[in-house]
């Protein structure tokens, strides 16, 4: 069964729709927000593969790219890849003749949120795999469907966790190199002023008793 379904800008990972049930909102935020991170990763680094499955827990993720836009569904374990990877077409025909030509101007999230109707309507025709609709997409040759690779979504999401590790890392070791250059600055001026000290008040001394005797006394 479909559960949640998500479109997003894939040079950026801005959302742009998303289908959901809300009575069921509160247990997918999870994979909700594994959806997000997994945009976001996709527009980092060399372009991503045009489809990809991802395992997470008892759901699968499944993605199609198409013309700079990623649609995502997340499914049940036991859901027919082919299926999933159908109603994900089916959606991106629909997105693209309704709104493909505006994907790249648009800068707030979610600007196409009217597009969940088409969602939930394009949803229902896949929620029961026993239909005779459904049982005829199982037996058609789709494109490419059995070479989409499957990898769990740890893989993805330990990477983003170790680049944002070794991002801290480097801040927080920027910071430290800031701290020890400005004490090492402090720590030299006061050598130096130990190191002359005894000259400055030598000077200041026979300074004052150059100025009395010459300017006091001497009149």
């Amino acid at each position: 069964m479909v559960k949640l379904t998500m479109l997003a800008r894939v040079a950026d990972g801005l959302p742009l729709a998303e289908g959901l049930d809300s009575e069921r909102q509160q247990d997918l935020e999870q994979y909700k927000q594994q959806a997000k991170t997994l945009f976001k990763k996709l527009s980092q680094g060399p372009p991503p593969p045009s489809r990809m499955s991802y395992e997470s827990g008892a759901f699968f993720l499944h993605y199609l790219i198409e013309d700079g836009v990623c649609y995502l569904t997340l499914c049940d374990r036991g859901y027919p890849k082919k299926l999933a990877y159908q109603y994900l077409e089916d959606l991106c025909k629909e997105f693209a003749a309704a709104n493909g030509g505006q994907v790249e101007t648009v800068a707030r999230p979610y600007a196409f949120i009217k597009f969940d109707t088409v969602i939930q309507r394009t949803k229902k025709l896949y929620q029961d795999t026993r239909t005779q609709r459904n049982l005829n997409k199982l037996n058609e040759d789709l494109h490419d469907i059995q070479s989409v690779m499957t990898r769990n979504i740890n893989d993805i999401l330990g990477q983003g966790e170790k680049l944002d590790h070794v991002s801290n890392m480097s801040q927080n070791l920027a910071s430290e190199t800031r701290k020890y250059s400005a004490k090492a600055k402090d720590l030299a001026f006061q050598a130096l002023i130990q190191k002359y000290m005894p000259l400055i008040v030598v000077g200041g001394f026979l300074f004052m008793f150059l100025f009395i005797r010459y300017y006091v006394f001497g009149r």
